[in-house]
């Protein structure tokens, strides 16, 4: 796989997206949860069921900017082995069989510094790895990961928060690519949704000082707010609300039931329908 394979699909989906005149789905789920195999099944079927991009979380001990759906899956996904290798190997197997839907890796600095910065670069883009959203590194430390991400063609992908002004925003900004992930309420994830609104304003604001597509989520829990959102974004993203499927789909002891991942993926459905929809 060359490097402008590996850096071109984000911009190859968004750009089919803008030519079929619709949002995409954006969905994400924790690496490992709630084990290795069910994760690779539902990552698996993710894109058939609708997601147009996937996020996967980096369980990580310490998500502090995660609400409690995320955290706990994290903590599901540790207690049954995960780690960051085979968070790459379930991206392997995902590229095994389809090579066109991006990745992006979600998480913290940490797993990522542990596993060491250029090893990890290497790895991830091996593996198939198309970006990074790493919460807890602001603008000013880019030189950690952000400008090595961005030589090695993996694209780095920045949030923008309703607290992230006009002055601020350039520097937010600067070393951006891929898309713009607009989470449109300030607080931990899963948190209430915004209104309509809000987000048509701050999306607006957002395309004044970018060309990249803008991606809005954080509290989207239904296809009528994925569908509101895909009417004025490039993209909706939906994760807690997904991730709480997962934990719906557990028994006593944590551990997945039978249909676990056919009824997450039918969920992921219904999304999609929305998204799709949105705009007709």
């Amino acid at each position: 796989m060359s490097a402008s394979d590996n850096t071109g699909r984000i911009a190859r989906r968004f750009t089919a997206l803008k030519a079929e005149g619709r949002a995409g789905l954006v969905t994400f789920i924790m690496a490992g949860d709630p084990d290795h195999d069910t994760c690779a099944a539902l990552l698996a079927g993710l894109p058939e069921a609708g997601a147009d991009l996937i996020e996967l979380g980096m369980p990580f001990t310490d998500p502090m900017a995660d609400g409690p759906a995320i955290q706990a899956a994290g903590l599901r996904a540790l207690a049954a082995g995960g780690r960051m290798t085979r968070t790459l190997d379930l991206v392997r197997g995902f590229r095994a069989k389809d090579g066109d839907t991006p990745i992006i890796l979600m998480g913290y600095y940490n797993p990522i510094h542990a596993y060491g910065v250029e090893r990890f670069l290497t790895d991830a883009k091996a593996a198939g790895v198309d970006g990074l959203i790493v919460v807890d590194l602001p603008p000013e430390e880019d030189a950690e990961l952000c400008l090595p991400a961005l030589k090695a063609d993996v694209n780095f992908i920045r949030l923008a928060t309703p607290t992230t002004d006009d002055k601020r925003l350039p520097a937010v900004l600067k070393n951006t690519s891929g898309f713009v992930y607009y989470v449109s309420v300030a607080g931990i994830t899963g948190a209430a949704s915004a209104t309509d609104d809000a987000i048509v304003e701050a999306v607006t604001r957002l395309k004044r000082h970018t060309d990249l597509p803008v991606a809005v989520g954080f509290g989207i829990k239904t296809p009528d707010q994925a569908a509101a959102v895909a009417r004025v974004a490039d993209a909706s993203v939906v994760g807690s609300a997904i991730v709480s499927r997962i934990a719906a789909n557990l028994d006593a002891d944590g551990k997945a039931k039978p249909g676990l991942a056919e009824d997450a993926l039918a969920f992921v459905r219904e999304l999609a329908a929305g998204v799709r929809g949105a705009r007709s």
